[in-house]
């Protein structure tokens, strides 16, 4: 049970360091905000990541694609990783590390959003998209751990969640998520915003 509870208080931990770093949750309101007029603009959002990244990408496309709490209209927000014909064809005929530049390419317009999720930051074909999103002029959105990675220096907004432990990055990046899938959910189609 020890151990149990010390990955518990860890956990809680790096979300209370979260609610007292002001940067991140400007950041956060920032994101909301942009992802709020982009929608009203018929832009969509790409995720992207690899592993559990790759499942919280789509779970998160999934909150706005499908629904948070309303039942609404549906945003237009997509997963990359989905088609595995594409996936291993590229993987295997090209490289792994341009499996989402390709598709930004073929998916993504000026004003879209790309975000991509990785703990380290450092992912090869993370990196390519983004770059990539940002040649097409596509907002991009980093979820990365506590260094940024090489995201840092490439996304136009990064969420850093202050930790080194993978586990409990992807944990934060669920949390930080839904907060924003809630908020931009809420700004769009609550009866008070209208």
């Amino acid at each position: 049970m020890k151990k149990i509870n010390l990955i518990i208080k860890e956990s809680i931990k790096i979300k209370e360091s979260i609610i007292n770093n002001k940067n991140i949750l400007c950041e956060i309101e920032k994101i909301v905000e942009k992802f709020v007029f982009l929608f009203k603009s018929n832009k969509k959002i790409l995720f992207c990541g690899n592993g559990g990244s790759a499942a919280d990408a789509q779970h998160l496309a999934a909150e706005f694609s499908g629904r948070f709490y309303i039942d609404r209209e549906p945003l237009d927000a997509e997963a990359l990783h989905c088609n595995t014909s594409y996936l291993t064809a590229v993987a295997n005929d090209y490289s792994y590390d341009e499996i989402y530049s390709r598709l930004v390419k073929a998916k993504g317009q000026k004003g879209d959003v790309l975000v991509g999720l990785s703990t380290s930051g450092n992912s090869k074909n993370i990196i390519k998209a983004i770059e990539t999103a940002n040649q097409i002029g596509m907002i991009t959105v980093g979820f990365t751990g506590e260094s940024g990675g090489k995201m840092k220096d490439i996304c136009q907004y990064l969420i850093n969640v202050p930790s080194n432990d993978t586990p409990r990055i992807q944990e934060a990046h669920m949390m930080i998520g839904h907060i924003i899938c809630e908020l931009v959910e809420k700004e769009l189609f609550s009866k008070e915003s209208k």
